[in-house]
């Protein structure tokens, strides 16, 4: 079906994490029992990926190399690295993902997303896609949080960041499927406000082209950039581990809290 490559984008400052950013990398904090990078490789290795990059950056970024080092506890020979430098965007860290890719077809998880499910049939269907993006979707009581879809039938018509009143309550989740083409459709991009590069554009332009497709995300999904996303990551995380006879994480906290 034709090779794949990974891509996980683990830059950035983390500066809604202050203090607990101060002296570590976000993707590096825990998620209840594994580093929080584990997460979108295990997505991307679940999904039949092996060829795997990870975009870092700050001043942590020799830790990810000391924690993954070639990737033997997913299975993998081999891990890539690169480096952002400075706070460009999602889409400028995928920039530097080019050399890497070498045409080759890529699928893009944001550090910082944690999902339920499995991402294969997405992936597959996109390895048999002749050309252009897919996105995976989540229907979400918060839209207005996130890049919405607007949909209409089984295409995306356009993309919106955060907008105040969303054309619809699916979420455009972190996780992004892009043909080689990519690379030039992020060197067309103009700034945002923000002063970034922004992954919905990069996206939009696929719309434009007529190209983009979407599957919807299967179980639960949440990002982890925020205090409470990051304790809620942990909770929904613990929940997925739970043994039979344990199925209340608070009666057994009452029960180790009352045994000290």
């Amino acid at each position: 079906m034709g090779l794949m490559k990974g891509v996980v984008l683990a830059g950035g400052t983390g500066s809604r994490l202050f203090p607990l950013t101060k002296i570590t990398n976000k993707h590096l904090l825990p998620i209840y029992d594994k580093p929080m990078i584990y997460y979108p490789i295990q997505t991307l290795v679940d999904a039949g990926i092996r060829d795997i990059l990870v975009v870092t950056g700050g001043k942590n970024a020799g830790d990810f190399l000391r924690l993954l080092a070639n990737g033997k506890q997913f299975g993998l020979a081999h891990i890539d690295y690169t480096y952002q430098e400075g706070e460009g965007g999602i889409a400028d860290a995928l920039r530097l993902a080019e050399h890497f890719a070498d045409g080759k077809k890529l699928c893009v998880v944001l550090g910082d997303n944690i999902i339920e499910g499995n991402i294969r049939d997405a992936v597959d269907a996109f390895r048999l896609q002749e050309r252009g993006a897919r996105i995976l979707l989540k229907e979400v009581p918060d839209a207005e949080r996130f890049g919405v879809a607007e949909l209409d039938g089984d295409r995306v018509v356009h993309i919106e960041e955060k907008p105040p009143h969303p054309k619809s309550n699916y979420a455009v989740t972190g996780i992004y499927m892009y043909d080689g083409t990519v690379f030039e459709k992020v060197e067309r991009l103009v700034p945002s406000r923000r002063g970034e590069l922004e992954i919905t554009d990069v996206n939009n332009a696929y719309i434009d082209e007529g190209t983009m497709t979407f599957s919807f995300l299967d179980g639960w999904w949440t990002d982890a950039g925020t205090f409470e996303s990051l304790l809620r990551a942990g909770n929904l995380v613990a929940g997925t581990r739970r043994t039979p006879e344990c199925d209340e994480p608070e009666a057994a906290l009452a029960d180790l809290v009352e045994r000290q």
